[in-house]
């Protein structure tokens, strides 16, 4: 049991830093961010490529991928869904846009770096062997609290900061925002690149654990979609809740399941749906409408 809540917190951590991100684009702009997970690929890849081909220190790649990651957020913001959102009116101009920007960055993924799978030196060796009950590298260790870190500092520069505070407002209220001098156009961007940060800081970190390769997109835009369904879009408590749960039912699904393959996903899929059916706005979201 111990070992199934240890890595349970291993993967929700992970799970939440990602759906921090997508929840956050989703509040500020009503936009649902379907190249969130190539946003993720991307990450790790700089990462990979800073750490293991330049030979520059873990760190440097994390912040390279996360610097890289917020510039790409801020531009896309700027020069595609700023121009279709003031010129349309219609949710399925964005969904479609989000669509052609998973494709795109996919493809430059796969010309810049190919579609080989990448990994990196272990950035720490070593395994925690706490009486049998506890097995954990500490790479994941260090992960995790890495992982736990960022979003601590996160909620607190959402909380206390000025632009936090900012884009609280936008999300909970656009119009009364705009009208108390909150400038939409400026906090929108610096939110997707906030939300596009993330997604390339958990590339990055766990390029060291699990690797990148160009098919990591997709299943990780799936993942993120279903955290925020569980916690409820667009609501940042909701983003942690979902993820930790995720993270949960994959590690006692792994565990107990483990002899029947896909099945433990399958029972995932299953159990949102009907979970989803009983409550469509997620665990903290309000009724749509």
């Amino acid at each position: 049991m111990e070992q199934i809540i240890a890595n349970g917190l291993y993967l929700g951590s992970q799970y939440a830093l990602i759906a921090l991100g997508l929840t956050l684009i989703f509040a500020l702009m009503n936009v649902l961010n379907f190249a969130h997970g190539q946003m993720y690929v991307l990450g790790g890849f700089v990462t990979y490529t800073v750490y293991a081909q330049l030979g520059l220190p873990f760190i440097v790649g994390l912040l390279a991928s996360a610097t890289t990651l917020a510039v790409v957020g801020a531009l896309i913001e700027k020069f595609l869904f700023r121009p279709v959102i003031r010129k349309s009116h219609r949710e399925e101009s964005t969904m479609l846009l989000a669509a052609g920007i998973a494709f795109f960055l996919d493809a430059v993924i796969l010309l810049v770096f190919g579609e080989k799978q990448r990994g990196v030196p272990k950035i720490v060796n070593g395994v925690l062997n706490w009486d049998f009950r506890i097995i954990m590298p500490y790479d994941r260790i260090l992960i995790c609290v890495l992982t736990i870190f960022f979003i601590a500092a996160f909620i607190g520069y959402m909380q206390y900061s000025k632009t936090g505070r900012a884009m609280r407002a936008l999300a909970q209220d656009k119009v009364a925002a705009q009208l108390m001098g909150v400038n939409v156009a400026r906090y929108s961007m610096i939110g997707f690149a906030l939300g596009a940060m993330l997604a390339g800081l958990v590339g990055g970190l766990l390029v060291s654990i699990t690797g990148v390769n160009l098919g990591m997109g997709g299943p990780t835009s799936i993942k993120a979609f279903m955290m925020v369904m569980i916690g409820g879009a667009g609501v940042i408590s909701g983003a942690i809740a979902g993820g930790l749960i995720l993270g949960m039912l994959e590690s006692v699904g792994l565990s107990v399941l483990s002899q029947y393959g896909d099945i433990t996903y399958l029972l995932i899929f299953v159990s949102l749906i009907i979970f989803l059916a009983i409550r469509p706005q997620g665990l903290m979201g309000k009724p749509w409408g």
